[in-house]
Parts: structure tokens; sequence; C-alpha cells
């Protein structure tokens, strides 16, 4: 008897430990992608530190993003051949129309820094949290859960610490404010309609489709606020170095990662965002964060954990 149940353990041991490893890959996968967004707001600002405005930083991140997806797209069709699913007019449409307010995101966040602190346009950022639940709560008629109740009301607490505003007595600019929660509104509804359109097609597809659409409304942007001559060397500076953090290496990781850990996992793991982000703000920009405003970064990332638990176990 003893013989014919060890193999099924050993395989049983195998398995598990498979699947142990391949989580712990995607947890690697996730972490890298949030870690390379985190960093992107601080290089904007330098950027900005150097004479380069929004439009220069934008265009440049776009037109080198979806260069480079466009290569990876190429790439992945010459490797599998007809074995790549191919997107229909509509899917297309669908995804472009969606990218636009990746578009969006992108210049308010980028303007949000330009008034506010990075470490505070972040916390603006994850209000995405709450948002979301909004969105559900009146697009899909889905009444939220306690969970994610108890979550929205800790993100709210949270963000009033983070943000410093009981100490603070300088008093923040009310247009990043604006912007920052403009940029959070943008991003909740990339997220909410991406996540929903087109999902049979390959990531580098479904990306490049997506900058596309964000390409127009970053054009029309810069169109319509650059007022001096362009300046042509931020591709040389900052292009490459905005697009591989913004909108090549995040995307590629998430849609990488997030299959191995599930979304309540990915979504706990991808919080790593926000501190990565404050500390590179703290590091190269020598912004100050005192005691207070980690702990509302440490409350935020644990009404993630909270609104994340069960969707994992139910997974």
């Amino acid at each position: 008897m003893f013989q014919h149940k060890y193999p099924i353990f050993v395989r049983f041991s195998k398995l598990k430990k498979m699947i142990k490893n391949s989580v712990l890959k995607g947890v690697f996968l996730i972490g890298l992608g949030a870690t390379s967004y985190g960093m992107l707001a601080t290089f904007v600002k330098i950027a900005y530190g150097e004479g380069f405005t929004t439009p220069e930083v934008t265009i440049a991140q776009f037109v080198y993003g979806i260069t480079g997806m466009l290569l990876i797209t190429m790439f992945q069709k010459s490797k599998k051949g007809n074995d790549v699913a191919k997107a229909s007019t509509k899917n297309i449409s669908q995804l472009v129309l969606a990218g636009t307010s990746l578009g969006m995101t992108s210049i308010f966040y980028y303007l949000a820094v330009k008034y506010i602190p990075v470490s505070i346009a972040i916390v603006l950022l994850m209000q995405t949290v709450w948002m979301g639940v909004l969105f559900e709560m009146i697009l899909e008629k889905k009444r939220p859960s306690t969970q994610k109740i108890i979550s929205v009301l800790i993100v709210l607490f949270g963000t009033a610490l983070a943000t410093n505003l009981i100490q603070s007595k300088v008093a923040l600019d009310w247009r990043g404010i604006a912007l920052g929660l403009l940029a959070a509104a943008s991003f909740t509804t990339t997220m909410f309609t991406a996540n929903r359109v087109a999902t049979h097609i390959s990531s580098a597809q479904r990306s490049l489709y997506m900058l596309l659409g964000g390409a127009v409304i970053v054009t029309g942007f810069a169109i319509a606020t650059q007022n001096t001559p362009f300046n042509f060397e931020i591709f040389m500076k900052w292009g490459i170095v905005l697009a591989l953090f913004g909108t090549i290496i995040p995307p590629l990781l998430f849609n990488a990662g997030f299959p191995l850990t599930g979304i309540g996992l990915g979504s706990i793991v991808s919080a790593l965002e926000l501190p990565v982000s404050v500390l590179m703000a703290y590091v190269l920009l020598g912004e100050k964060v005192i005691f207070i405003q980690w702990i509302g970064i440490i409350l935020i990332i644990l009404a993630i954990v909270i609104m994340n638990v069960n969707v994992k176990k139910t997974a």
C-alpha cells in the first residue's frame, strides 16, 4: 500500500511547491511593477526642475511607450504567429476609448506634482480605493460590503494624516489637491473599464491600443497648452526612463503577476507603490515626511489589505 501512496504524496508535494513558487513569482513581479510606478512622479519632478514642461514630459513618455509596446507586440506575433489572439475593430475602438482616461491620468498627476509634494500627490492618487467602491455602487448597483465601508473610512482618515492636514500650518495649493483627485478619478475609470474590455488578447496589445487612446488626449493637451517651442531634448534625457517606468514595465509585470497571485493578494502587493513613491521623494527630492504622515500611509495600505482579504479567500 505504501508503494502506491508514496508516489502520489511526492507528486502532491511537488505540486504544492510549484503553486507556492508561482505565487511568490507573482508577488515579485507585481512588487517590481508597483516599485516602478512609485518612482515615476519623482522623475517627473526632476524633469520639471530641468525646465521641461508637462506637455513635453507626457508626449515623450507616450511616444516611447507606444514604440515599445508596438515592438513587443510585433515580437510576440513573429514568435507565436497565428496563435496570437487578434483584436476586432470593436475591441480596438473600446480600448482606445478606455485609454483616453489613461492620458488624462498622466496629465492630471503630472500637473499635480507641480503644485504639491510628490508624497502628497501619491496619497491623493490612492483615493482610487474609495472611488472604485463608489463606481461599483453607481454603475453596477453593487452594495458595498462591511469590509469595503471600513476600508473607505480608514482611507479617508489615513489620507488626513498622510497629507498632514491636521497639524500642517502650511496650506497646500488647492490646484494640486484638485488635480490629484482628478488623477485618481481618471485612473479609477481606467481600471474600471480596462479590466472589462478585450481581456482575451495579449497584455501588450491591450496596452498598445490604450496608449494610442491616451496619446490623443496628451497630444491635444500639448497643442492647447505648450506656449514655448517644444524642447526635443526631453526625448534624450527623460523620455525612455518615463516610458519604461510608467507605460511599459508596470503593465507587463502586472499582467504577468496578477494571474499567479489572484486579485486580492495582487492588489495588496501593488500598494507598495505608495511607500516607494514617498521614499523616492524623500531621498531624491528632499521632501520631509513626518511620523504622522507615515502613520497615514500605513493606514491606507491597511485599508487595501482589509478590502482585498475576502477576495483572496473566495478566489
